[in-house]
């Protein structure tokens, strides 16, 4: 079997809906929470996340995914019944960055607030693993400075997706 970031990918888009079930688990008050800055509430990072994947959909295949490139960023978080939309939407940017895996490693032409720049598909791919991974954590310690259950990172780690993958025959794909 040979080595490959899709399945990162794979873990990546596993570790965010857990992390978005475990949200759904939660009272509502729990969307506030933060750690320290009152504007990085779980539910704006969880949002970031989801919103910043359609954005790496677009950037590296340029299909639409959720949203086109003048199209307004997908809709806000503000009760727990919106994340149902959410982890839809997470699905679908999720399952086209690990399809993205099998586009070849080529400079891509990008375009941000600062200017235009390019980056390899493989740096803007391995960003969304990183990207997703850092704030799933910023998501748990903003829960736990606030007192609600966070989430435990531990069970959504590399280690238990090969378990889940085994427990439902994805290991070997």
């Amino acid at each position: 079997m040979t080595i490959t970031v899709a399945r990162l990918l794979r873990h990546m888009a596993w570790a965010n809906q857990e992390t978005i079930k475990h949200l759904q688990t939660l009272p509502e008050e729990s969307l506030k929470a933060y750690a320290t800055n009152p504007e990085w509430f779980v539910a704006e990072i969880a949002h970031h996340i989801v919103d910043s994947a359609d954005h790496y959909v677009l950037s590296i295949t340029g299909q639409i995914a959720i949203t086109g490139k003048d199209d307004p960023c997908i809709a806000d978080i503000e009760k727990i019944s919106d994340l149902a939309r959410l982890a839809e939407q997470a699905a679908i940017a999720d399952r086209m960055l690990v399809a993205a895996a099998d586009l070849e490693d080529t400079w891509l032409d990008l375009e941000n607030d600062n200017g235009k720049f390019q980056r390899l598909r493989s740096t803007v791919l391995s960003q969304a693993i990183h990207h997703a991974t850092e704030h799933r954590a910023h998501i748990a310690s903003a829960l736990e400075a606030k007192g609600f259950e966070p989430i435990n990172l531990d069970d959504i780690s590399l280690w238990d997706y090969e378990v889940y993958e085994t427990a439902n025959g994805l290991r070997d794909k």
